[in-house]
């Protein structure tokens, strides 16, 4: 088979892309509802310590996760970078706390690879996989592993 035929039929992937710290992050466009800046979020008893509480996003309420806690991240002051992703999964939409929303990014499938053994601070699980760009390494989060089947059952108490 011929080059030519393998690059045509090469998938492009579109990443929102963000900052947590000092890494950078990305996930599917299509997982993504919207980007918000930062709002009061109502806490909530005995949640999840990595929730911060709930939000009421044009009447629906939603729970917001703190990627930093989610990640094991010390706390930073929010600014006006903070944003929350607001992200759809499978049956539930869930709000993620993020340093800054840098860019919508198009990448070739073929630039992932699959997470070194250690990768930063994220646990590995949470990993699909790293992009090496010319200046820069992408992790590609798999959002629907960032919250096992408990902690899902537990976000799904929030909704109305």
């Amino acid at each position: 088979m011929s080059d030519n035929a393998n690059s045509s039929d090469q998938e492009i992937l579109q990443l929102v892309t963000f900052h947590i710290g000092e890494e950078e992050f990305g996930v599917a466009i299509l997982d993504v509802r919207e980007i918000n800046r930062m709002m009061e979020v109502t806490r909530v008893p005995h949640a999840p310590e990595f929730v911060e509480g709930v939000v009421n996003l044009r009447g629906r309420v939603i729970p917001v996760v703190d990627l930093r806690k989610r990640f094991g991240l010390p706390a930073r002051e929010r600014d006006r970078s903070t944003r929350i992703v607001v992200v759809e999964l499978t049956d539930k939409v869930v709000g993620f706390i993020v340093d800054a929303v840098d860019e919508v990014l198009r990448v070739p499938s073929n630039l992932v690879e699959p997470p070194p053994p250690i990768v930063g601070s994220v646990d590995r699980q949470y990993i699909e996989g790293v992009v090496k760009l010319e200046d820069r390494l992408l992790i590609l989060l798999n959002l629907h592993k960032l919250l096992g089947t408990d902690e899902s059952e537990e976000l799904r108490e929030f909704e109305p």
